[in-house]
């Protein structure tokens, strides 16, 4: 049936539009960072997959990083006053890390689905 057949999605497209991985048109949020149930318009299930911590470690990598680079530049480069650069670094690490963490988890579950990603089971 030419309805069921969904073509291959870029799991990059999808996560960061936060699209269904299947279809691309559905919503995957509901609020925040909660998954929806399932694919409002192709029915997908959204339990099958769970990104669990990963997209928390990479956020925690990357935003670590430029935190540091940034309070390094800050203190050392122009010689911003201590306590300014520890606000200011706080405040990005916040900031990055909103803008991060939602579009992280989407490409992972995506990700997920594209690979049939599931939990180890030994065969009998």
């Amino acid at each position: 049936m030419a309805d069921d057949y969904y073509p291959p999605l870029s799991p990059m497209q999808t996560g960061l539009a936060g699209k269904c991985p299947r279809c691309g048109r559905g919503d995957l949020f509901q609020g925040f960072l909660g998954l929806k149930p399932q694919c409002p318009s192709c029915g997908l299930d959204y339990t099958i997959a769970d990104a669990g911590d990963g997209p928390a470690v990479f956020v925690i990598f990357i935003t670590g990083f430029v935190s540091v680079a940034f309070a390094f530049i800050l203190r050392f480069g122009l010689e911003v006053p201590a306590g300014l650069v520890i606000l200011l670094a706080i405040g990005l690490t916040v900031i990055l890390t909103a803008l991060l963490l939602r579009p992280m988890k989407a490409v992972l579950f995506a990700m997920q689905y594209r690979n049939k990603a599931a939990e180890g089971r030994l065969d009998q």
